[in-house]
């Protein structure tokens, strides 16, 4: 035998050592993940998902929002009262918000749900052009019951393309939060 020959490994061991290289990390991925270092925490989203999943046009075959989540995403602020400062506020988000999804702002249409109070129709026309508004009570019981009780009224409610009523965004929420939200359900969507 040479002197090389002896400084050579065996084959087995060899073999183990490859075996080692390639599922060493694969075995410690497993191992931190199932130990909890690895696992990810909490939720990523700002809002609250509506579960279980209901869809208005089967529930509301009849209310006005049926015909308008046909093509389109739905951002829908909901409000009874007279639509005073607050909600002239509110109305603004709403529209700014959308203004932030920049080219997917087209996917994504504002709905105002009033009360029998109808708004300024001059303030609408100036400054939420394009703003859809409807009064239905019967919508707005639904949202009411569905929206998590632990958030604030008020808020904003996403419904998807197929009517499915998605999302809820407490009227604290920060925009750009909203936004994100939005824009990565928007992302991951291939309806609307």
């Amino acid at each position: 035998m040479t002197g090389n020959a002896k400084n050579r490994l065996p084959a087995w061991l060899q073999l183990a050592l490859i075996a080692i290289l390639f599922a060493g990390p694969l075995i410690l991925a497993t191992w931190l993940y199932l130990d909890g270092s690895l696992r990810p925490s909490g939720r990523t989203n700002h809002g609250a998902i509506i579960d279980p999943i209901i869809n208005l046009r089967e529930s509301l075959p009849n209310s006005a929002l049926a015909d308008l989540s046909e093509d389109s995403w739905l951002l829908v602020y909901a409000n009874v009262d007279d639509c005073a400062a607050e909600c002239r506020e509110t109305l603004y988000v709403l529209r700014q918000s959308r203004l932030m999804l920049g080219n997917d702002m087209q996917r994504l249409l504002r709905v105002f749900l009033r009360g029998p109070t109808a708004p300024d129709r001059v303030f609408i026309e100036e400054q939420h052009a394009g703003l859809a508004i409807i009064e239905d009570p019967e919508l707005n019981e639904l949202l009411e019951a569905r929206r998590p009780q632990e958030m604030s009224p008020g808020g904003f409610f996403l419904v998807d393309p197929l009517g499915n009523l998605v999302m809820y965004f407490p009227p604290e929420i920060d925009p750009g939060d909203m936004v994100e939200d939005i824009q990565h359900l928007l992302d991951l969507s291939r309806i609307g």
